[in-house]
């Protein structure tokens, strides 16, 4: 992995060199104010030469910017005299020529929004880097003006050379108008639906994209493989969520208490916490043979699940689950999304990760609630209780044999030749594919260089310190404080979720008397506000707002969520249970996007890939959090079932309040 600052250098327009941010220069200056502040100076005056060397920086920038502003501007009304005169005298020839100007004006300003975009993106790391040795967060306010002011600036030439696009030769400008508005929505932070989705599969990147990346990516792709990947997710979720309605039953027709169902539940997420390591491991030299095995652990772990009524054990059942955990392969999934989707649609790939867990997240009650039947074939008992398990061993078996007819096992980037560099013989067609795309991913642009060595005269730091991390104590050690807040917030609300759904059945049943089938229909109905809460979140909500702002937001919801949730004196109802489970799910689920969005932008760029990455990370922290929430459902058990709901929500209570502490005091640092 290139530092950024070297990075910067490669990729900079030669003709605009000296008005780029000197983002060598200030990180040497950093790190003599580290020393100087060790030597005995006084931070005021650091902070005083600081803010001097970013005034000239910001000015250098800004000055450049408009003045090439004004002459795109009068390049533009100089066309749009032309354009008049050929509408009153038409010239074929000369509108032809006319199309060329104004695609030539758009190439022009494609390259004056990525000169914006990389200065911005430099300002922010230093200003980060400095931060983070010195603790000054009021430059904050001085950047955000600096950097509104570019983009605003930007933002009007580019609506100015759109408006002036009322002619015929807006047709031939279509690609170049199409690249525009993909550049201005990322200067402006605006989001959408798709993007948002995306977010909650946290898949990183770490590079920028190049003619290469994609030859590379085009080779390994291959769509049937990804929706082989999807349906993967969506089969898993479903398999994981369809017990939840029938386990308290379960776990009472072998004798146990109703409380049980904490651990036939969770015994799936433990096993879960060590499939994803090995997994994620087995994924760097295979995608195909991992969902195989995958595969043939899930139908004989549905197969015990299903068949341990009739042997009436316990342990048959439990083992079932752990089997079913010990086949998840949602890692696999994730990885072959990073790696080998081309990153034109990649974002959308993401997105259909997360609505394929979504659908099976609801899909799992509701098909649970249409499995009411009682029969017995062959001495083997199909009742409610073992058809979830029955179902889910044939569903598995259709995929095992849809995956051995039609996956391809993407080659390794050591077996691809590579790609020979292509000379554009026009830099503006190359400005124009490059712009289509981000410049820098979410990783990339707020990571703070964990790579790069202060003072290292050549800007590059050594190949190791770049390096993935290669075990879960390096993986740790990468972590800062604003990454364990944000790991702590997905801890929090997977906890929070999976104790209101896993104790759904125990909880209804003992204050509601719901059958199986109201119990589905809640859940169902749970999981179905995922998708239009995120189109709302993502459309409209994410582009109002501050990522932390919806952030700290959601958190404040979840915990009146659980408040209302608490049974006090007054006569627990269905309306307190149903309002109070609705209100936690959906701050949850707006939580979890911005949450991951967050965590992409502040962790190191070396766990955006490797076997210990990110996504690893958020999903041990996920998982390790339903295993405590089902623990904490059994344990409960030992009191009295009256006592069961606020037992349960205590925990929840106080997890959520911590991080909401912790949120507050890394709230700065969320930027």
């Amino acid at each position: 992995m290139v530092a950024f600052g070297k990075k910067l250098k490669e990729r900079q327009l030669q003709e605009w060199e000296g008005y780029y941010i000197n983002y060598k220069l200030m990180k040497k200056k950093v790190k003599n104010y580290t020393n100087q502040i060790e030597a005995g100076s006084e931070r005021r005056h650091v902070l005083k030469d600081f803010s001097r060397m970013l005034d000239n920086q910001i000015e250098k920038i800004v000055l450049f910017m408009l003045e090439q502003q004004g002459l795109l501007a009068s390049r533009i009304a100089q066309l749009n005299e032309q354009q008049e005169a050929l509408q009153e005298r038409p010239d074929i020839s000369k509108l032809s020529d006319l199309r060329e100007a104004y695609r030539a004006v758009g190439q022009d300003l494609l390259k004056l929004l990525f000169f914006v975009e990389m200065n911005a993106i430099g300002l922010r790391k230093i200003l980060k880097k400095f931060d983070k040795r010195f603790g000054v967060w009021v430059l904050w306010s001085e950047l955000y003006l600096a950097i509104w002011l570019i983009f605003r600036t930007a933002r009007e030439a580019t609506y100015q050379f759109m408006i002036s696009l009322h002619s015929p030769s807006r047709h031939a400008c279509e690609p170049v108008v199409d690249s525009l508005k993909s550049a201005v929505d990322r200067l402006t932070h605006s989001t959408n639906f798709l993007e948002f989705l995306g977010q909650h599969a946290l898949i990183m990147h770490d590079e920028l994209p190049s003619a290469v990346d994609e030859h590379i990516d085009d080779q390994r792709y291959h769509f049937m493989s990804l929706l082989l990947n999807l349906a993967s997710t969506f089969l898993y979720m479903v398999n994981t969520y369809i017990i939840v309605p029938t386990a308290d039953d379960y776990a009472t027709s072998l004798e146990a208490a109703p409380t049980v169902c904490g651990v036939v539940i969770g015994s799936m997420a433990v096993a879960q916490i060590f499939s994803s390591v090995y997994f994620s491991a087995w994924s760097n030299k295979s995608y195909f043979r991992p969902l195989v095995f995958s595969s043939i652990v899930l139908i004989i772990g549905n197969a015990m699940y299903a068949l341990a009524y009739d042997r009436r054990s316990l342990t048959v059942l439990l083992l079932g689950r752990v089997f079913c955990g010990l086949g998840s392969a949602r890692a696999v999934n994730r990885r072959y999304i990073s790696d080998c989707v081309p990153l034109k649609i990649r974002m959308q790939a993401s997105a259909a990760f997360v609505s394929a867990s979504a659908l099976g997240m609801a899909c799992g009650p509701a098909l649970a609630g249409l499995l009411q039947m009682n029969c017995k074939y062959f001495h083997i008992t199909f009742n409610q209780v073992t058809m979830p398990g029955w179902v889910m061993t044939i569903a598995w078996m259709c995929y095992l044999v849809w995956l051995s007819i039609s996956f391809r096992e993407p080659a390794r980037e050591t077996d691809i030749d590579e790609a020979p560099k292509q000379c554009s013989a026009e830099q503006s067609d190359e400005l124009e594919k490059g712009l289509a795309q981000p410049l820098l991913t979410a990783a990339e642009h707020e990571q703070d260089d964990d790579g790069d060595q202060e003072g290292d005269a050549s800007e590059e730091a050594p190949e190791e310190s770049r390096e993935p991390a290669n075990s879960l104590g390096a993986a740790y050690r990468l972590l800062t404080p604003s990454v364990k807040v944000q790991l702590l917030i997905y801890f929090m609300l997977k906890y929070a979720m999976e104790i209101l759904l896993s104790e759904s059945s125990v909880i209804s049943s003992y204050y509601f008397h719901w059958t199986t089938g109201k119990v589905s229909i809640f859940l169902a109905s749970l999981g179905l506000t995922v998708l239009p809460i995120n189109i709302i979140v993502g459309n409209y909500i994410s582009n109002m707002y501050e990522d932390r702002q919806i952030l700290l937001a959601s958190e404040v919801v979840v915990l009146l969520g659980i408040l209302f949730s608490f049974e006090s004196i007054v006569k627990y109802t269905v309306q307190q249970y149903v309002c109070s489970g609705l209100i936690m799910f959906v701050a949850a689920e707006v939580l979890e996007g911005v949450n991951l969005s967050l965590l992409s932008r502040v962790m190191s760029s070396r766990l955006s890939r490797g076997t210990y990455n990110g996504g690893l990370l958020s999903t041990e922290a996920g998982t390790f959090a339903r295993v405590v929430a089902d623990a904490t459902i059994t344990l409960g058990g030992y009191a009295e079932q009256k006592n069961l709901l606020n037992l349960t929500l205590l925990p929840s209570l106080v997890i959520c309040i911590c991080s909401i502490v912790a949120t507050c005091c890394t709230y700065n640092a969320l930027y």
